[in-house]
């Protein structure tokens, strides 16, 4: 392998708003990688990109993008092949939905300041098209980062996560345009980033450092891809978020591992911690013999014990799904499994539900196609079908959870 190699000067001519932007130039077995680092949401970044492409050659383009991202930013009406359906037997629901939050939250800012979501990943594709050069997709599909970065961590870092991304849909602050650009700033960036490790350590490393060595390894896979064909590329333009390009820099430069092992590596789900089902078992164990208890003294203390149990899950789950505004079947079907959840472990209380009110309101056309659009407000998500059914997965399931520790604490009272 040859030792790589940092090139620190520009290219001459450079304008002084490309050159403020954050670049590293790095060179690794024959092949220069220019990483540009670009805010989502900020105009400076499209037309660094756009002047990057018009001032020097590269033979490939790579962005920040993972495959279901790129065929969604291309095709916007990809939405329409969603099956909600086969989201809601899978329990995917609450991931579509915390996608569709991440989504909403950059689509805001967008809004704020007048500019497309993505504007630079899609400049920096159309310019690869315009000049027929390679387009390289190099990042983690975000579904598996989420999943890494909540099982990375315990219940109440989960908790925040939850409560971080619920928040950026209720609050309408507008964000300063110079504090988006900031984020160019490499010192200010660094420093940002250590604080977010010292208080999370397991977040970053799944947010920001997994994908760093992830998309390291994707660069390094299709280099080698393109030298394999007979065309190798000798000069890439990645085009990546401000925040990853210190961590790709520095991985690039000494990323010892083959690419395709690690890569798979980084995109497999760990194992989620077994505390979360014990504790669940736990609690219905005790539940039940609880009530088992209260039979033993008599028939009619049992009895209510098993009444309480049926009304608390039930009632629960029920207000859950009124709270998202789902229909009284939906509610009904919610308040008939809740009780019968520990005889049915795997199956999320929420799917009933959800799965009714698929059935009796049915996305339409009209849903798919304003689904982005209505997101990015909190009061959209009970307007639009597809997500207040997603809604009403994960609110019957909070209010079955709520239902399960009122029973609990009121049978166990009345047995003591």
């Amino acid at each position: 392998m040859q030792a790589p190699n940092e090139l620190s000067d520009p290219p001459a001519g450079m304008s002084e708003s490309l050159a403020a932007q954050p670049i590293a130039r790095i060179v690794r077995d024959g092949v220069e990688y220019v990483l540009l680092g670009t805010a989502h949401v900020s105009r400076a970044s499209v037309e660094a990109v756009r002047e990057i492409l018009d001032r020097e050659s590269f033979d490939a383009v790579a962005v920040e993008l993972c495959e279901p991202r790129y065929k969604s930013m291309r095709d916007p009406a990809s939405f329409r092949n969603l099956d909600l359906f086969q989201i809601i037997r899978q329990g995917k629901a609450g991931l579509v939905a915390a996608n569709l939050a991440l989504s909403a939250f950059q689509r805001r800012l967008a809004e704020q300041f007048g500019i497309e979501p993505g504007a630079e990943m899609k400049a920096a594709i159309d310019g690869a098209e315009a000049r027929d050069l390679l387009i390289w997709l190099i990042d983690r599909e975000v579904g598996i980062t989420l999943k890494r970065a909540i099982r990375s961590v315990g219940f109440l870092e989960r908790l925040g996560i939850i409560g971080g991304l619920a928040g950026s849909l209720i609050t309408r602050e507008d964000v300063d345009e110079s504090e988006i650009e900031k984020l160019k700033e490499g010192d200010m960036l660094g420093s940002m980033f250590s604080e977010f490790a010292k208080e999370s350590p397991p977040l970053f490393e799944a947010l920001i450092a997994e994908r760093d060595r992830y998309m390291t390894a994707r660069l390094r896979e299709e280099s080698d891809a393109a030298a394999s064909t007979g065309k190798p590329v000798r000069r890439v333009l990645a085009v990546i978020g401000a925040g990853h390009l210190s961590g790709i820099e520095q991985a690039i430069a000494a990323q010892a591992e083959a690419p395709g092992p690690l890569q798979k590596a980084l995109a497999e789900l760990p194992p989620g911690s077994p505390w979360p089902k014990r504790i669940g078992f736990a609690v219905f164990a005790i539940i039940a013999i609880a009530i088992a208890s209260l039979f033993y003294r008599g028939a009619e203390f049992g009895a209510d014990a098993l009444w309480i149990w049926v009304l608390c899950t039930g009632i629960g789950a029920a207000i859950g799904t009124f709270a998202a505004g789902g229909h009284p079947l939906s509610a009904l079907a919610g308040f008939i499994v809740a009780p019968l959840k520990p005889f049915r472990p795997g199956v999320p209380v929420g799917a009933a539900s959800a799965g009714v009110e698929v059935w009796i309101h049915r996305p339409r056309v009209a849903d798919f196609d304003s689904l982005r659009d209505d997101v990015i407000h909190w009061t959209g998500w009970w307007k639009n079908r597809i997500s207040r059914t997603l809604l009403v997965f994960v609110f019957t399931n909070l209010g079955m959870m709520f239902g399960t520790w009122v029973a609990g604490f009121r049978i166990i009272k009345s047995l003591l």
